[in-house]
């Protein structure tokens, strides 16, 4: 395919990007409105670049006519909040949302992988309004703590570096980051919820 190729195919799934970008955010702007704290810090997105999609497509043995079907993450918007819980907050107001369907949801939070990776992943059905007529594109939201995101930031820097075969000892301290990291993460909740209580207590 030809660069113009690709960017008449991927135009969708950019389009969706901007399209959930505007909504989460939106989502932001009506908690601070009310008058009540955000759960929703940040907010980015972005199309998986060709050079990736042409790697993954190798790596995960998906054709070109199956594309738009097995690779889920063509379109990617990752939600960044301040505390753990927060994510969970997130995702009940995602699946509250009409105009979105969720297919997916894995839980890497509670359930973080070997290497240390948190985050909560939804893949979605989302029902793009094209100039065609309605098409239903797979994104992908990534919702995790920013605490999180620099650990992941981190290791994916990381693992493209090594082409994806890390050191045994470069793991065990990506592990070890990740640890301190939650453990980071642990101790902001605890001092929120000190806060949270103080605060409720002068206005009783």
């Amino acid at each position: 395919m030809t660069d113009e190729e690709w960017l008449v195919r991927l135009q969708p799934y950019q389009q969706t990007v901007d399209e959930l970008k505007v909504k989460f955010r939106g989502m932001r702007r009506e908690f601070a409105l009310a008058g009540i704290q955000t759960p929703v810090e940040f907010v980015t997105g972005r199309v998986k670049t060709v050079a990736a999609i042409k790697e993954k497509l190798v790596r995960r043995h998906i054709t070109m006519e199956r594309l738009e079907q097995d690779m889920e993450d063509l379109a990617g918007v990752r939600i960044m909040t301040q505390f753990t819980d927060d994510i969970y907050k997130v995702v009940d107001l995602i699946r509250q949302r009409k105009d979105m369907v969720i297919l997916e949801e894995r839980d890497y939070v509670t359930n973080a992988k070997p290497s240390g990776y948190r985050s909560y992943h939804i893949v979605m059905e989302y029902p793009l309004q094209a100039i065609s007529g309605e098409r239903k594109v797979l994104a992908e939201i990534q919702i995790r703590t920013m605490q999180m995101n620099v650990w992941a930031t981190i290791e994916h820097a990381i693992n493209y570096k090594y082409q994806g075969a890390y050191p045994a000892d470069m793991a065990d301290k990506l592990k070890q980051a990740a640890e301190v990291s939650n453990q980071l993460d642990g101790l902001f909740a605890t001092m929120h919820h000190d806060l949270e209580q103080a605060q409720a207590q002068q206005h009783e």
